[in-house]
């Protein structure tokens, strides 16, 4: 077994790079809403959406001891999906990553099930791993090309964008893919989130940085996913003859100036610029938010932000609201795990098991903060 350790990052390798979102503490929320009529996921408790959501309301995990050791030789607890549950590559592997082509294979099942009732060509907008782990990942073109191919999905790739901000990447992607709908540019788009902590570098980095568990309290498991929604203008789904899930109404985009990495003061403002800019679209007598899907993970930044967040905007929400935080059943998805959760909380939704309005937020190492609200149909 290779130690961590002997795993270093070895500089920032990897030619897709993210769109960038434009800046500024506060990005307004207020456009008209979409609706979800696409969902899809791929998790280390479910190979689609109905078992991962069914696992997730159950508390079930599968975390398990991999094969690396971090600094203290012990071996690593992860939250991977074993290798014979992936599906087969169905492009060329030969020039192409392992780490890739690992998010090649999560993405199979996830992207084919949220675009089932797909008749044409859509857009991605794919939120990825920040480019600062050296992960090795193609051009963004050729991303989209594999990507079809790979799912059997029609995607529109000149339409198509990459987004490698972490965290909050999709719902950057899903504030973006709003826009796209509310001004006719396109009927359908496919938002989503890949990501994996499978990767030994990664890991070397992290296991110095003290930031995994279970060595530390204040750590997370890595994790991986693909998540998938697919969204259509309002009254738009019964014309392609797709039955609506659930609304995404508001969009809100914040900036943490004093994030993990910058040696500015860590306020806790970007989240709860975030959640301001999403309730700016809103009138003050709107139904109070009953349900947060929150993207803790097992770090304390994401809870003070949260503390932070909800205390400046707490006369937003229901007094007795419901948390969940999924990431303790399916590890830090990463870049996946906004997507996933708008994908949980649609579903659940659907279902009846939660209340609307739900709101969902996420985080990036770095500086990207952002958060959505649904409403059920």
């Amino acid at each position: 077994m290779r130690s961590l350790r002997q795993a270093r990052l070895e500089g920032r390798a990897g030619d897709a790079r993210g769109e960038a979102h434009d800046g500024g503490s506060l990005v307004s929320g207020a456009m008209p809403g979409v609706e979800v009529v696409g969902l899809g996921a791929t998790t280390p408790v479910g190979l689609d959406v109905p078992t991962t959501a069914t696992s997730v309301r159950a508390g079930l995990v599968r975390f398990a001891e991999a094969g690396l050791l971090n600094r203290a030789h012990e071996r690593q607890v992860v939250s991977f999906l074993a290798e014979h549950y992936l599906p087969p590559l169905e492009v060329d592997g030969t020039r192409l990553s392992n780490t890739w082509i690992r998010l090649l294979r999560l993405s199979t099942y996830a992207l084919a099930e949220a675009c089932a009732g797909l008749t044409g060509a859509a857009p991605l907008l794919l939120a990825l791993p920040e480019d600062r782990w050296g992960i090795q990942l193609p051009s963004s073109r050729v991303m989209m090309e594999q990507l079809a191919r790979q799912s059997g999905v029609r995607l529109d790739v000149a339409s198509s964008r990459v987004y490698r901000h972490g965290g909050a990447g999709g719902l950057l992607a899903l504030r973006d893919a709003m826009r796209l709908l509310s001004t006719g540019q396109a009927s359908t788009v496919i938002v989503g989130g890949l990501d994996t902590f499978n990767h030994p570098r990664r890991l070397a980095v992290l296991d110095s940085e003290d930031r995994l568990r279970p060595r530390g309290t204040d750590g997370f498991i890595p994790g991986e996913a693909a998540s998938f929604l697919l969204l259509s203008t309002p009254g738009g789904a019964r014309r392609f003859g797709l039955e609506p899930v659930a609304r995404i109404t508001h969009v809100g985009v914040g900036t943490e100036q004093g994030h993990r990495y910058s040696e500015e003061p860590y306020l806790g403002d970007g989240l709860a610029h975030a959640f301001q800019a999403l309730f700016a679209g809103m009138p003050g007598n709107a139904p109070k938010v009953q349900c947060v899907f929150a993207g803790f993970n097992g770090e304390s930044l994401p809870s003070k932000e949260w503390g932070v967040a909800y205390l400046r905007n707490a006369e937003r929400f229901q007094e007795a609201h419901r948390i969940e935080h999924p990431a303790d059943c399916v590890g830090d998805a990463g870049a996946a795990l906004g997507p996933l959760m708008l994908v949980l909380a649609a579903e659940r939704l659907r279902a009846g098991h939660v209340k609307g309005p739900t709101l969902v937020w996420s985080t990036s190492d770095l500086e990207g903060r952002a958060a959505a609200l649904l409403q059920p149909t």
